[in-house]
């Protein structure tokens, strides 16, 4: 496929809203199978049975749609505008990852792919399809053979032009595009991100045990929640920013053009015990078109009421003690371990 084509390719990508643009083989991740399989193995990926059972696809790109003979991977910028961990310092307000902040990426980011594949394929043919974060793509891998950035010692994807805040999206096309040169490692002996994690989910640079990352146990996992992680949540009830956060290559980040990515006003330090209040109807609507609506309200309140034990505020007591009784048993049992821990609070023993 000609040079010139990939040139107006990428100029089209960034004219409709992406900020990165690069292209790899579906065959270049081959060294994938391995750490998925040590991950799976080793039990890392807790209640995730989707991965393993499409570990097949998730291993090889090219197996995943034989005919796709190209990968355009792209990159858009979410960098937030305000300090994602000062939410910490209010014990009484609940942190949301940034990406939840407002508007399913998902959705918007889908939408940018069909228009990139429509154009490819009005301007030069071939067949396309498009994948954001939620089919069996071995995404960060792909990132790094094309050159989008590399993966971090938190596992995580990072660019030195966008830093570690953007989502990731692929155009698998069966036209043959030259590839560009696979990005290297530039974290040096650089540490950060793992020491800034709450629960210690690294058990070494860039492997991860999701069974402790605040970001699955919120959002993945479903049942109560170990209560030796329990306290390590502090007030985090849909995700985790820390390793994110932490990234040095922050500096250099792309601020998000994209408005509806700006954070909703009413997400960006919620009233604990607001959310606590919530019934599945008032759930539904508040968080209609955010991708928190996945986890739904039972999963939600649970953080919310571990959050509630966190915060050291007897003023809360009260709230969790009105869902000690609540008909879904793990949101009951998260309602008794926070007024247990706000009654110790209030004695002393803590």
């Amino acid at each position: 496929m000609t040079a010139e084509l990939k040139d107006r390719l990428v100029s089209e990508a960034k004219a409709i809203g992406f900020d990165a643009c690069y292209v790899c083989r579906p065959d270049s991740v081959n060294h994938v199978r391995d750490g998925l399989n040590g991950f799976l193995a080793r039990g890392y990926h807790g209640q995730m049975g989707w991965l393993e059972q499409r570990k097949a696809w998730r291993s090889d790109p090219s197996a995943l749609w034989p005919e796709a003979r190209s990968v355009i991977m792209l990159g858009e910028s979410y960098t937030p505008q305000h300090d994602p961990t000062e939410v910490h310092r209010q014990p009484d307000r609940g942190a949301i990852s940034v990406y939840a902040q407002n508007k399913d990426y998902h959705d918007m980011v889908k939408k940018r792919l069909k228009r990139l594949a429509r154009w490819l394929i009005a301007e030069g043919g071939g067949e396309v399809k498009v994948f954001v974060d939620t089919a069996p793509v071995p995404e960060k891998p792909l990132g790094q053979a094309a050159g989008l950035g590399w993966q971090g010692k938190h596992t995580n994807l990072v660019s030195r032009e966008l830093g570690s805040w953007f989502f990731i999206g692929s155009v698998f096309s069966t036209l043959k595009f030259d590839t560009d040169p696979p990005e290297i490692d530039h974290c040096g002996s650089c540490r950060a991100c793992l020491d800034a994690c709450p629960t210690n989910a690294f058990p070494a640079p860039n492997k991860i045990d999701a069974r402790r990352c605040i970001s699955y146990l919120t959002i993945e996992h479903h049942g109560p929640v170990d209560e030796d992680l329990r306290p390590l949540m502090g007030n985090r009830i849909y995700g985790c920013d820390d390793c994110l956060a932490a990234c040095p290559w922050n500096k250099f980040a792309v601020e998000a053009s994209e408005m509806r990515y700006a954070a909703r006003d009413e997400l960006m330090a919620p009233k604990l015990a607001e959310l606590a209040t919530l019934d599945d109807s008032a759930f539904r609507t508040m968080f209609s078109g955010s991708p928190i609506k996945r986890i739904k309200r039972d999963r939600f309140v649970r953080n919310v009421l571990y959050a509630i034990g966190n915060s050291g505020d007897a003023d809360l007591k009260p709230v969790a003690q009105r869902l000690c009784e609540d008909p879904d048993a793990t949101v009951a049992d998260a309602a008794r371990w926070a007024v247990t821990r706000l009654q110790d609070v209030a004695s002393g023993h803590e």
